[in-house]
């Protein structure tokens, strides 16, 4: 490279060469205005609710009686609906959740089976088939869903309904105009479902025939009005079982009957301890709201008492709970009971567990600790907790969540030989980690009220993330889990992928698309694109202006960037509406030092170039063969005494005549010597990133070098970036510390590195007689939600 075009090349080379195809041009930076709705006075252009938004109110006063030996709820009680909205209603839609458990409902009609390639294996698929027919056919027998008794006005007159299967619209004898109110009385019951058997978010557990006792997870156990929002309108999509809730804020006063011997954990602050709790119990919650550990409320002395004997007379539990979007509830005679107060800021809080002896001693360990630790980590990214209470209850729900009460699973088991009680690294790691996120959903979707019914990310995808920071601060070397990028690097190279922006209903491997990828998304967001400060400012801003209201998608991107005043369109369109994976390729490296023009210099450069080649094969052989110059001295003459790389009088004149005419700049940059490398990159997943280059210098010297995602903006395919180093550069690493989720880290380093592996020496054991045995496609999991640690929701 010339002195003359010196300037001119540098700065050509720090626009970033591009290797421009004939393709089309794909601008990955283009703008979302065309995938996200319209801004105004509703929901504004930086994300925020605008001075016009509204959102509906609806508020109950129900009872119910829970008949143990029928295994049924019986309801009845008063909504007042408040139309905060500007539009008159003729109708109202409410909710009927429980009519997923009809025989002749959808969600048991679209039911199908493993594949027929799954039927025809073996041992693997064993378990699968007894599941889909045992669900199959216990299915069609329930006879579930509510069985809706009468619905009335506030004088008791008749009101009009019509159901639709898991929905119910009520006609209003007069139309609600903007600021009215409405209030009805219904009564319903329906079956409790055995959730080991029908699955899903609610229902009962059946011990062993010694014990003869049930647990009940309640919940979806009231026809509940359905979402009416400006975005979408009536939210009345039907329940097909995995788009979860989308619901409306109220006061809930609430009494169950249960059985005399039950302990009921619920929704909500208990309103008749006195009534309902002995002495010594009450005594017990004064205690705990100050200790500094879990005070046991029931023992599990009196927990086992309450098992062997069955009262026959009944107990009436009364809650109270205000701005909640739901209400739940769990009721057993097996309870064990213990809580915990937590006061920090704003937050006053009783954190409680229940769970049956069957739980220790792994409940009475963790599971409150777990709740104390979640509202704590929550509380630094979000808002304070602002509900009385946060409970988790161990029964036959994997993992479900609700305004204060969380349903989860996992517990020890019993070792077959010995009787001892363990349980594995697995099981306890397992139980933390779905309590930081069943309890968790109390920030969202139970406060942030996204529409869970349309956008399963939202909530599960961003309680996720969180869930992840929690983690890492229980202790060093947490378990890995869902947000890692190296974790989600399968399914983002899968080919059975749909975009996170997915309705809720259509989504394929749920635990993936609506749970690992988008909480991965956000932490790379963190990390890699914005860095922690930007980033937290902002997610806390999101959840600070959607606390109590009901953010969509567009609100999520624009607040996160109008408060980290960053341009992010392309990270949420590469992320979160195509199915694009990061692979980026370091395709080659030149180097292009600086010509000092110096002859001393450059004429000692070429020569150790030279000298650097390969000696050909001839004058390897002809290494010491006679010469003729050598026999006749004679022959020689200067050129024989000075070579190629001989410095004259003639060069040095030159270089002198040279440096007089340079501009200051270039003599500077003369003097500096630094070492120009062309990189070649090609973005092979698709889906643009920021470059993080670990660069290696002969000295063994690394530092990483940060490139802004923009490199590729104009060309998402082809680049080629101008690295400049003090030294010879001799390795470079593009996403040496794996934060970017590239599918393909064999293509990432420069020179190639060798990928180590093992092979298997030893041949597996294999049928002799099934010949076709290799070819078959190995079965994959029948549910992805039972997959995972943690394992967020309930199984089916």
């Amino acid at each position: 490279m010339t002195l003359k075009h010196l300037h001119a090349a540098i700065a050509t080379l720090l626009l970033s060469f591009s290797a421009l195809a004939a393709d089309p041009f794909d601008d990955k930076f283009r703008q979302l205005d065309e995938l996200l709705p319209t801004p105004g006075a509703i929901r504004t252009a930086s994300g925020a609710p605008g001075n016009a938004y509204w959102q509906q109110r609806a508020d109950y006063k129900l009872r119910a009686t829970l008949d143990e030996a029928a295994r049924s709820i019986s309801g009845a009680g008063t909504v007042t609906y408040h139309n905060n909205s500007p539009d008159t209603l003729s109708y109202l839609w409410v909710q009927l959740d429980q009519n997923m458990f009809r025989a002749d409902s959808d969600n048991r009609k679209i039911a199908t089976v493993p594949s027929r390639e799954a039927w025809a294996s073996t041992r693997e698929a064993d378990g699968l088939k007894f599941e889909a027919m045992r669900f199959n056919l216990e299915s069609r027998g329930f006879d579930g869903g509510f069985n809706i008794k009468s619905v009335k006005t506030g004088d008791g007159q008749p009101l009009r309904h019509v159901i639709n299967k898991t929905m119910m619209r009520i006609d209003l004898p007069q139309p609600m105009k903007p600021g009215a109110r409405f209030s009805f009385s219904m009564e319903w019951s329906f079956k409790v479902a055995e959730l080991n058997v029908l699955g899903r978010r609610s229902g009962f557990e059946r011990f062993n025939e010694q014990d003869k006792n049930d647990l009940f997870e309640i919940a979806q156990w009231y026809p509940r009005m359905a979402a009416y929002y400006d975005a979408a309108g009536w939210q009345n999509k039907q329940y097909l079982g995995d788009g979860e809730f989308t619901l409306e804020f109220g006061d809930y006063d609430i009494e169950l009957t249960v059985p005399a011997d039950h302990i009921v954990a619920s929704t909500g602050e208990l309103q008749n301890p006195g009534s309902v709790l002995s002495a010594a119990q009450r005594e017990r919650l004064i205690q705990a709201r100050s200790a500094s550990k879990p005070v046991i409320i029931v023992t599990q002395a009196e927990a086992e008492l309450a098992e062997k004997s069955r009262s026959t007379a009944t107990r009436t539990w009364h809650f109270k709970a205000k701005n909640v979007r739901d209400f739940a509830w769990a009721s057993s005679r097996k309870f064990i009971w213990d809580a915990q107060g937590y006061k920090n800021g704003a937050t006053d809080v009783m954190a409680m567990s229940y769970y049956p002896k069957e739980g220790n001693p792994l409940w009475e360990k963790y599971s409150t600790q777990a709740i104390v630790h979640t509202i704590d980590q929550y509380n630094k990214y979000s808002f304070d907790y602002p509900y009385p209470t946060a409970i988790s209850v161990n029964g036959p729900v994997g993992g479900m969540e609700y305004p204060m009460i969380s349903f989860n699973g996992p517990r020890p088991t019993k070792d077959k030989k010995t009787g001892e009680i363990t349980y594995s690294k697995q099981t306890k790691y397992g139980l933390i980690s779905v309590i930081i996120h069943e309890v968790g959903h109390n920030y969202f979707p139970m406060i942030v009220n996204s529409d869970e019914r349309q956008w399963t990310w939202m909530d599960e995808g961003i309680n996720s993330f969180v869930q992840y920071l929690a983690e890492q601060a229980w202790e060093e070397e947490y378990p890995r889990s869902r947000s890692e990028p190296r974790a989600i690097v399968d399914y983002m190279r899968s080919k059975n992928q749909v975009p996170i922006m997915t309705n809720s209903e259509s989504v394929l491997q749920r635990g993936n698309n609506a749970y690992a990828k988008p909480a991965t998304a956000l932490n790379i967001l963190r990390e890699t694109v914005l860095g922690r400060e930007l980033f937290d400012f902002a997610f806390r801003e999101y959840a600070q202006r959607w606390k109590f209201k009901r953010p969509t998608p567009s609100d999520f991107f624009r607040t996160m960037e109008d408060a980290s005043g960053t341009d992010l369109d392309w990270f949420w369109r590469g992320w979160f509406y195509t199915t694009d994976a990061v692979d980026v390729s370091v395709d080659g490296i030149s180097e292009y030092g600086v010509s000092s023009k110096n002859p001393e210099i450059e004429k000692a450069w070429r020569k150790a170039q030279k000298d650097a080649e390969p000696v050909s094969l001839t004058n390897q052989r002809n290494k010491g063969m006679a010469r003729r110059v050598e026999a006749h001295p004679e022959l020689k003459d200067f050129y024989n005494e000075n070579g190629d790389f001989t410095v004259t009088n003639k060069d040095r004149n030159k270089y002198n005549e040279t440096i007089e005419t340079l501009e200051p700049w270039e003599k500077a940059l003369l003097a500096q010597g630094k070492h120009l490398y062309l990189v070649d990159f090609s973005n092979i997943g698709g889906l643009v990133t920021p470059l993080v280059l670990e660069i290696e210098l002969k000295s063994g010297k690394k530092y990483i070098e940060r490139i802004p995602a923009e490199v590729w903006r104009y060309s998402s395919k082809k680049i080629t970036k101008l690295i400049v180093t003090d030294e010879p550069m001799v390795g470079l690493v593009q996403d040496p510390y794996w934060e970017t989720a590239d599918t393909d880290v064999s293509n990432n380093a420069w020179p190639r590195k060798i990928t180590p592996s093992r092979v298997e020496l030893f041949k597996t054991e294999r049928g002799t007689n099934d010949l076709m045995k290799d070819f078959r496609t190995p079965l994959k999991g029948k549910n992805e939600k039972k997959d995972a640690t943690p394992a967020p929701k309930a199984a089916q």
